[in-house]
């Protein structure tokens, strides 16, 4: 059966080694990490959230950098410096995610329209991909609407330039808001999906805890069951997309009890 774990990022703003406990007394025992600020790639903080880690049985199978918002100007600019001189920020989450035991690295790219060209923005994201692998990281190109990867045939055309080495993040969330199915993502890139956020979503709101809303995931399991994924679900939501805490709880309950049938 494929793990199910929470992202970190459900409780969001509280301070992350918070969330992180919150998200283990569910009962879940497969995590997402989001960092939210650079002093939590500190040493002394790692070791406190890998004590934590430990205490609790929690598999961390994935993490999210703070950076995310930057990458476009970071990482996929026409300023080419500045790509080499902020990889040491990247290198470093990279050990953090060997440290945790994470083998995912998830990453939203160059925001939408961008001025460097797609080959360009092929051949660095394939550099990234190269600096994780040392270190038993898998760095992967999330669907993230106002990005150029909200489009299934840019991630399609990612895995032809890069080959072995890429990997997709699929968000049914993201993919609603990009109007787009997830499962034309599904068709254009099945064979390189390695981690999936799942969510609901509702006539009044279009992000809530899975299982609480309209969004078929017996069929969506199943579709994915027929393309062979292995990878984890884990449940990303926002603080606004609930009303009680409890309630993440409740729907990892339940979509774990979907899973098992």
């Amino acid at each position: 059966m494929n793990k199910l774990g929470i992202s970190s990022a459900c409780y969001y703003p509280l301070v992350t080694e918070q969330s992180f406990d919150k998200l283990c007394r569910t009962g879940a025992k497969c995590a997402e990490v989001f960092f939210n600020s650079p002093g939590e790639l500190e040493p002394a903080f790692v070791r406190e959230l890998a004590a934590r880690q430990k205490e609790y049985g929690v598999d961390v199978v994935s993490v999210h950098p703070f950076m995310s918002f930057a990458e476009d100007f970071y990482l996929f600019s026409n300023y080419e410096r500045r790509f080499y001189e902020i990889m040491p920020l990247y290198e470093r989450f990279f050990e953090v995610c060997q440290a945790l035991g994470a083998h995912i690295f998830v990453m939203h790219g160059a925001k939408i329209p961008g001025t460097l060209p797609d080959e360009v923005y092929c051949e660095r994201f394939a550099k990234l991909a190269e600096a994780g692998k040392p270190y038993g990281v898998q760095v992967c190109q999330e669907n993230v609407v106002h990005y150029r990867s909200e489009s299934a045939a840019y991630l399609k055309m990612m895995r032809d330039a890069i080959g072995e080495n890429f990997g997709v993040v699929l968000d049914v969330k993201q993919a609603r808001r990009a109007l787009i199915s997830p499962y034309d993502v599904i068709d254009a890139v099945g064979d390189c999906i390695r981690h999936v956020h799942i969510s609901d979503y509702r006539a009044d709101k279009d992000c809530v805890p899975p299982l609480s809303g309209k969004f078929d995931f017996p069929e969506f399991f199943e579709t994915m069951r027929g393309i062979g994924y292995e990878g984890a679900y884990i449940i990303e939501v926002y603080q606004h997309s609930y009303d009680d805490e409890r309630e993440i709880a409740d729907s990892f309950q339940k979509v774990q009890d979907l899973l098992i049938e």
